[in-house]
């Protein structure tokens, strides 16, 4: 039956529980398989006009045309999603991907992904006088200061008002949310409240 694999194609990704599943080279190449037999068979068909008098070859050639169309708009959608994927990566993650997922993709994606992280990176570059980071609070916080515990003794940490905060460990601070966001995202602080 027409067009099975390419939609087979579809129905994996979105079936699938991983966060970004592997690259399916294989059932790409059997739907560009696919699609270069029906457009052979097309082309014989409309070159060789005097086997079917009566015209039905002309329906014969709609319905594979239909067919290469549909396997067409399904490898395009498999391949915006998988790109969609990869760009909501970029917001989620930063600008470098976890080496399980970046195992995952192809070298076009790995190779858009870098490209995208470069264009925002100057984007946000761009904006203001020193740059403001789009990707810090993608939700608005319900309050300018939050509840953080320390992970591991860090020592002496400066805030921007000049006071110094000692951070031992399990000890709980309530800190701005600007100046405590590295420190969560490097490991050393977890939030309590939210």
């Amino acid at each position: 039956m027409f067009c099975e694999k390419s939609l087979k194609l579809i129905k994996e990704f979105d079936r699938s529980q991983e966060a970004m599943p592997p690259f399916d080279d294989d059932g790409v190449r059997q739907v560009f398989e696919e699609m270069r037999g029906l457009y052979d068979q097309n082309v014989a068909a409309a070159n060789d006009t005097t086997a079917d008098p009566d015209g039905t070859a002309i329906s014969s050639i709609a319905i594979r045309h239909a067919a290469l169309e549909r396997n067409k708009r399904c490898l395009m959608a498999y391949v915006f999603n998988r790109i969609r994927k990869v760009r909501n990566m970029r917001w989620q993650f930063g600008s470098i991907l976890p080496p399980e997922i970046k195992a995952n993709l192809c070298e076009p994606e790995i190779q858009w992904f870098n490209n995208y992280s470069k264009c925002l990176a100057r984007y946000m570059k761009s904006i203001g006088g020193q740059g403001l980071n789009l990707a810090q609070d993608v939700k608005p916080p319900k309050s300018l200061y939050v509840e953080v515990r320390s992970l591991i003794d860090y020592g002496k940490f400066e805030l921007d008002n000049g006071e110094v905060v000692l951070l031992k460990k399990h000890s709980t601070h309530l800190m701005s949310r600007a100046q405590c966001e590295p420190l969560i995202i490097q490991g050393i602080l977890e939030q309590i409240s939210h």
